[in-house]
């Protein structure tokens, strides 16, 4: 995967599709690589006639590490904000926003639809709100408007998260980052024990680094309301939310659409808080959706030749079948035969039951 200078930092980020195409920019959540938004997913969206890029956030994956001299917990974090004190915040969403628009100019891309899941349709929404004629639509997945009166993460959720650790122990990261997805999934969907091993064991090679993880829900935790920025977003926009969420409960997805004018709310029975491989084609559909009301329907070359071809066919087949009707059986009956313009295929088996009929009159 090729990594590029954006706002300073070093950014990997992989590339699909045609660099001519509209892009779509997948910005992915907490602690989570670019290899968390699903291959198939990005397959589908290219078929849709779009450049898909997703990358790595700073202090994620291949992408650059702030490494700071003071140690962060997590825990000191979430309990400094509850008593009203800051909490220690080495960067903000809007800075790891910065970072995408970054990453769009280092690739040449003028305008995208902006897409972010958990953190990062937080980070999405900075995106948006900070960047207005960079973006074409917005699709904010299992996210949150920042609303402090929402509803938090189930006890067992967020005990999860509370005990973050910095083992090296590769079975141990593993058998956590397991333990995660359990507990977070979609049980409407679940992903079976050998996939989710797969995934893990992928990840934690790749890169596993807690402290980047630490750093990024600082920013989360800091970064406050974001209603009023929301009500300042114009473009065309899906909020997709799982009912059954327990990391960020379904009001959060709610509350974004309500403050975000002519948000379309889509809702999802059985989803958790991840992107099941079942649900791939839901929530491609949910990214088009808001891409298709910004500008239209984008048409990939070769389909796009298929449907004249199919519409040729069926003309042909049309003035064929009129023109035997004429010289052979001018009376005939209309619907000697059927042709489907969408498809452009002729069905040949109602024309002969029609001719060995008309054979049985003209030479008996």
């Amino acid at each position: 995967m090729p990594r590029i200078k954006a706002n300073g930092l070093d950014i990997e980020y992989e590339s699909f599709g045609p660099d001519d195409a509209e892009a779509i920019l997948l910005i992915m959540g907490l602690g989570a690589q670019l290899t968390q938004w699903p291959l198939d997913l990005c397959e589908i969206l290219v078929a849709r006639g779009y450049r898909v890029i997703r990358f790595d956030n700073r202090d994620a994956g291949l992408s650059s590490r702030l490494e700071r001299d003071r140690a962060f917990a997590f825990s000191d974090a979430f309990f400094a904000l509850a008593a009203g004190k800051s909490a220690f915040a080495p960067y903000s969403l809007s800075d790891m926003g910065n970072d995408a628009v970054g990453l769009l100019d280092a690739l040449g891309i003028e305008q995208a639809h902006i897409v972010g899941a958990s953190m990062g349709g937080m980070i999405a929404q900075h995106v948006v709100a900070d960047h207005p004629t960079r973006c074409l639509s917005l699709t904010s997945i299992m996210s949150s408007s920042g609303n402090p009166m929402l509803p938090p993460p189930r006890p067992k959720v967020l005990s999860l998260f509370m005990s973050q650790g910095h083992s090296h122990d590769t079975e141990a990261v593993i058998a956590k980052g397991i333990k995660t997805y359990e507990v977070i999934g979609s049980p409407g969907f679940p992903t079976d024990a050998a996939t989710l091993r797969e995934w893990v064991e992928r990840d934690a090679a790749r890169a596993y680094y807690p402290q980047g993880v630490m750093r990024q829900m600082a920013a989360v935790l800091s970064d406050g309301d974001r209603r009023a920025r929301l009500r300042q977003i114009k473009v065309p926009t899906v909020v997709l939310h799982g009912r059954n969420d327990p990391l960020v409960p379904m009001a959060a997805g709610e509350d974004t659409a309500a403050n975000i004018e002519g948000a379309e709310l889509r809702v999802i029975d059985g989803m958790g808080h991840d992107l099941p491989l079942a649900l791939v084609p839901q929530i491609a559909d949910a990214i088009v959706a808001a891409a298709e009301r910004a500008t239209g329907v984008q048409l990939v070359p070769e389909v796009a030749e298929a449907e004249i071809a199919a519409v040729s066919v069926a003309e042909v087949v049309s003035d064929v079948v009129a023109a035997v009707q004429a010289v052979v059986a001018p009376d005939a009956p209309d619907g000697i035969a059927e042709v489907q313009p969408a498809t452009g295929r002729f069905r040949p088996g109602r024309f002969r039951r029609w001719l060995t009929k008309q054979r049985q009159r003209w030479f008996s």
